[in-house]
């Protein structure tokens, strides 16, 4: 079963975009709910309706790997939302559902890609992010129908 720890919505761009710049300075926003959307991504992120058909509309990332991290690099003062994924998981090996239909809380999805991680993972998280997580970076998907997922409770 998969469990959902955090949901993390951002209005805006910090490091999509912005290579060899700044990064942006929106907020990543913690809820207990979102609405899913088929084929446009999770209402109010920075991604809804970003263009049609897009494999990223919704990320996932798994919680057992920013433990991983946070022991490695004996970091203590980073949330799972330094990943900037939308949803941070238990309970499944998300790269195994790349190529795969799934469903979570009655909203399906399809796995699309790795989540790469990017140069800014250094930043974000610590020096040395970005190569510990090839790989594993987490999971980009589709949204084939509406629904509502929510954090589920401890």
């Amino acid at each position: 079963m998969i469990r959902i720890e955090y949901i993390y919505l951002s209005p805006g761009h910090n490091f999509f975009g912005h290579h060899g710049t700044d990064a942006g300075k929106y907020p990543l926003l913690s809820v207990r709910e979102v609405e899913c959307v088929a084929g446009s991504g999770l209402r109010g992120d920075r991604f809804f309706d970003f263009k049609p058909d897009y494999k990223g509309q919704v990320t996932f990332f798994d919680g057992a790997i920013y433990d991983e991290l946070c022991i490695l690099f004996d970091v203590h003062d980073r949330e799972p939302s330094a990943f900037r994924r939308n949803v941070i998981t238990r309970g499944v090996d998300l790269n195994s559902l790349i190529g795969v239909e799934f469903e979570i809380q009655g909203v399906r999805f399809l796995g699309c890609a790795e989540c790469s991680p990017c140069n800014w993972m250094n930043q974000a998280f610590g020096p040395g992010t970005e190569e510990a997580l090839k790989g594993r970076g987490g999971l980009r998907a589709k949204i084939l129908n509406d629904g509502i997922l929510r954090v589920d409770a401890p």
